[in-house]
């Protein structure tokens, strides 16, 4: 008889917890459903898209979670032998309510590519359901059960295995009886492998939709540009502001904390502005040496100062016909302040060394994170500049301000440097994703692009970015609730004490001390770090101060005791 391996390293992947309303399998989000709501669904699917629809959506919805399972199993077994590696996925199956499964027959050899399997399914939800709303069945019905089989085992083998249900409970047997092995070894398979398919005519009917949706919002409004991602009200509105900016020749203040990506709102004004042929040129005025300033912007004449060996063209010039983006503007000194004052007004530039006035065809874009009004009124910055480059101000949100955008962004991130260090990764796993929506984000875009860029490096090839990947950037306020509610051996829910809490228990009792001894230990250690303060080392230690004289005189007699 074939015996599956002890099922423990999959409990410890269920947790429960009752602070998010959210349930765990490993870093994967999962539900619990009543199994008559799935037996509505069916009927529903039966009523609306007909049998063999309804056999192919819910064969696909199976084939997509044993997928899932057979990239945990990958995992969590790693090293192991095939066989028990393998079992990861019955016995997912049977973790997760779906059906008891017994192995009758396994012969796998991955390298070779060969398989076949045979299972007994006792219990399976699916012939319930169905035997309930329709009655005795002629022909097996455990479609997304038989999804999730093939799902998992090809997935496993890496060649598409299928698996079909010889016997079913819904036709008349006491179980049901599956058989599995490669697609080109079923005499049938193309019959079976329509409904692993996606629908074409949903498929179209879908593609069309999205079509139409296209051209409607080509018609509403312009196309957004590529860097542009986010559609939370928050974005929404600063980018309905720039766009409204990009039909004049405003000039334009852009603010908000760093990091919130100021200088893509500047490249996506000038993109869709008719100054969109001109050129783009980004100045960071905090990184300009303050005597530099004056000849970067403006350029200089050949021996204007000490070194200017020849005729230098400062920043207005080479952004002739487009757009000049000023970041961290505030930290221009005051005579750089003057004349970009006077460009403003003049349209008007000046070399350094030189007396002859440069008419400039220009847009300014300035940005900063520091608040200008302060500045002007702790005189480090002029207020007839403030107030001519805050007649179009937008404000850029910061991204704690824009959650809905994360899993846009982390997916066209995932992208970026996926192709950037070469690698191949699956997605983000739902724990570390709700992790990042969880976060506090002080760095804003620039500090999610750098995590997702670490995260990739540190993921294996072909896997998924885990929230361990992020446990040294990410503090307490970046975490989900606490996982605390998992399995016991016979299957009820027990709650679980935190990791740190174990690893103490684990380090006290390897001392070998007495109850009484470490809580000496601790009193002394907490009166020492308050400097003799007894209410300091009570508040240490969550006691009142008459608690810890109580015990202090307590330990101090026992002690005394034992020694006489």
């Amino acid at each position: 008889m074939i015996k599956y391996p002890k099922n423990l390293d999959l409990r410890r992947l269920v947790h429960f917890s009752t602070e998010d309303g959210t349930i765990w399998l490993g870093e994967h989000r999962m539900v619990l459903l009543h199994v008559a709501a799935l037996a509505a669904l069916r009927k529903e699917l039966f009523n609306l898209a007909g049998p063999k629809q309804a056999r192919r959506i819910l064969t696909r919805m199976g084939y997509v979670c044993g997928t899932r399972d057979a990239e945990l199993a990958r995992k969590i077994r790693a090293g192991q032998n095939p066989i028990d590696a393998f079992f990861m996925g019955p016995q997912l199956h049977m973790l997760e309510g779906s059906v008891k499964v017994t192995p009758v027959k396994i012969e796998m050899d991955i390298a070779a590519g060969t398989f076949h399997g045979e299972f007994i399914w006792n219990n399976s939800w699916e012939a319930q359901a169905h035997l309930e709303e329709f009655g005795p069945q002629h022909d097996p019905v455990c479609w997304m059960l038989l999804g999730y089989a093939s799902g998992y085992t090809s997935a496993f083998m890496e060649r598409f295995v299928l698996f079909k249900e010889v016997e079913c409970s819904a036709c008349g047997p006491d179980h049901c009886r599956i058989v599995g092995k490669p697609l080109e070894e079923w005499p049938d398979g193309a019959e079976h492998t329509v409904y692993y398919e996606a629908d074409a005519i949903v498929s179209r009917l879908l593609e069309l939709a999205t079509q139409v949706d296209v051209l409607r919002s080509s018609i509403e409004e312009p196309r957004r540009t590529e860097n542009m991602i986010g559609d939370s009200p928050a974005f929404l509105r600063a980018y309905q502001l720039v766009k409204k900016a990009a039909e004049t020749n405003v000039t334009v203040l852009l603010t908000g904390e760093t990091g919130v990506g100021k200088e893509r709102f500047a490249r996506a004004l000038h993109q869709t502005s008719s100054r969109a042929s001109g050129p783009f040129i980004a100045v960071n005025c905090a990184a300009l040496p303050h005597d530099l300033i004056e000849s970067e912007l403006f350029g200089a004449e050949k021996g204007a100062f000490t070194g200017a060996h020849t005729t230098r063209i400062g920043k207005f010039e080479r952004a002739e016909g487009g757009t000049l983006f000023l970041d961290e503007i505030g930290e221009l000194p005051l005579i750089a302040q003057s004349k970009i004052l006077r460009v403003l007004q003049e349209s008007e530039i000046e070399r350094l060394g030189d007396d002859q006035t440069r008419k400039v065809n220009v847009r300014i874009v300035t940005a900063t994170n520091v608040d200008l009004q302060t500045a002007v009124k702790e005189g480090k910055f002029r207020a007839d500049l403030y107030y001519r480059l805050n007649v179009y101000p937008i404000e850029i949100p910061p991204l704690r301000e824009r959650i809905p955008d994360i899993p846009l962004m982390v997916e066209a991130m995932i992208k970026k440097f996926s192709t950037l260090h070469n690698k191949r990764i699956a997605g983000i796993t739902d724990k570390a994703m709700q992790a990042l929506k969880q976060y506090a984000w002080p760095g804003n875009v620039r500090e999610l692009e750098n995590l997702i860029e670490r995260g990739i490096i540190l993921t294996p090839q072909d896997d998924w970015i885990e929230l361990e990947q992020f446990s040294l950037c990410l503090d307490g306020s970046g975490r989900s609730g606490e996982l605390d509610i998992g399995l016991t051996d016979n299957g009820t829910l027990e709650e679980k004490r935190p990791a740190e809490q174990a690893r103490l228990c684990d380090a006290f009792l390897a001392t070998g001390l007495s109850i009484n001894e470490a809580e000496t230990m601790l009193l002394h250690e907490a009166v020492e770090r308050s400097a003799g303060n007894l209410a300091g080392a009570a508040r240490l230690l969550g006691l009142t101060r008459p608690q810890l004289t109580y015990r202090l005189k307590r330990n101090q007699e026992a002690s005394l005791e034992k020694e006489s």
